[in-house]
């Protein structure tokens, strides 16, 4: 059922791609505010000159809904290119890319400093998609979504919170019947871009009481669950009476999931949205290379959880062909492709994060 719900999604991401892609080859570029509106240049860029080849990525599961859509609409605008995207985790595909398996990677997190000598020359990030985290959960019988606190989160993934009906949830959920179910944690069993942003968010918003740390693995408790993607966890939660997990909100929504509203910054109960991931992604500083992080941003309606996720790449190429391919098609993710987001769960960059990417687009080369 699952699959069929993702399938469903793609198929109509893929139509309202190819649809706008039409409407802007028509019209000329307009301004925008806080999102992106697809740039000339880098719309451009994608339909310059015809091209040929294949051009393989592999990672983060968080873009597959993304790529899969993007993929399908950009064979109308470089008929005689092949793009291919293997999902396996965020960790497998910059493995990928520093062994020269593939030509472009999707994190959902920068290169960790223990995977930095891997990596046989310099490596440009590329912000493509924006989007929350939820915490879904499966309780049958209550009438509204629960609200959630950083520290009470901590301590149902910890496992100091063991039964749906204690104090701490209690209380951030006054006048709600809690039932005594007990509590399953599902989380990520592969390497993660997911799990080093929910960790880092927990280490942000509950501070003291997450003991766990931030990264894309986690020693988790002993009697969590393990699933592999954002699907594999979905999955769990989805069959799993108590469960609850951390998943993306595209892969949530396609599976139908419940998920909690999370207090941000601001003391705000806030619900996970393409909408309130912009809200977070609005006050943001990016560095020099184009990373950033939103999470526990400030703003009344930022919600805490984001991942930003990107494309890699070698910024020298193989050949001028490759490099003429990386361009184009990163160049369609950062112009038409971004209107594609919102019809997927995820946010469009801001207007000016999204210019920077494509700028950086020429550095791309032999």
């Amino acid at each position: 059922m699952q699959l069929g719900r993702r399938q469903q999604v793609l198929t109509a991401g893929a139509a309202f791609v190819a649809m706008a892609l039409s409407l802007a080859a028509c019209s000329s570029s307009s301004s925008s505010s806080s999102t992106t509106t697809p740039s000339t240049s880098a719309s451009s860029s994608s339909s310059a000159a015809a091209l040929s080849g294949t051009l393989d990525g592999s990672g983060s599961t968080f873009q597959t809904t993304f790529q899969e859509a993007a993929i399908s609409a950009f064979k109308s605008v470089q008929p005689g290119m092949t793009v291919v995207y293997g999902s396996g985790g965020s960790g497998k595909g910059r493995s990928d890319l520093a062994s020269n398996v593939v030509q472009y990677a999707g994190s959902d997190s920068p290169i960790p400093s223990s995977e930095a000598s891997t990596f046989k020359g310099t490596v440009l990030y590329f912000p493509v998609v924006i989007g929350p985290i939820t915490v879904s959960y499966n309780l049958s019988g209550l009438s509204k979504p629960l609200n959630l606190d950083p520290k009470t989160i901590a301590e149902i993934f910890e496992a100091k919170i063991t039964t749906w009906n204690n104090a701490a949830i209690a209380a951030d959920n006054p006048g709600v019947t809690l039932p005594s179910t007990t509590i399953t944690i599902a989380r990520r069993s592969d390497s993660s871009g997911t799990t080093q942003n929910f960790t880092k968010f927990l280490v942000e918003g509950a501070g003291s009481a997450w003991t766990l740390g931030s990264a894309s693995t986690v020693n988790w408790p002993a009697a969590s669950r393990g699933g592999n993607g954002n699907g594999g966890v979905a999955s769990i939660v989805k069959s799993t009476p108590g469960a609850i997990g951390y998943v993306d909100y595209a892969d949530a929504k396609a599976s139908g999931l419940t998920f909690a509203n999370v207090k941000n910054s601001s003391g705000n109960y806030v619900a996970p949205s393409p909408a309130s991931a912009t809200a977070a992604a609005d006050s943001v500083t990016a560095a020099a290379n184009l990373t950033f992080s939103a999470i526990w941003a400030s703003g009344a309606q930022a919600y805490p959880i984001t991942y930003q996720s990107w494309v890699l790449c070698y910024e020298t190429q193989s050949s001028t062909n490759v490099a003429a391919m990386l361009k184009a098609y990163i160049g369609y993710l950062l112009g038409p492709g971004q209107q594609l987001l919102p019809s997927l769960g995820y946010a469009p960059l801001p207007s000016s994060l999204d210019s920077m990417a494509t700028s950086q687009l020429s550095k791309i080369g032999m």
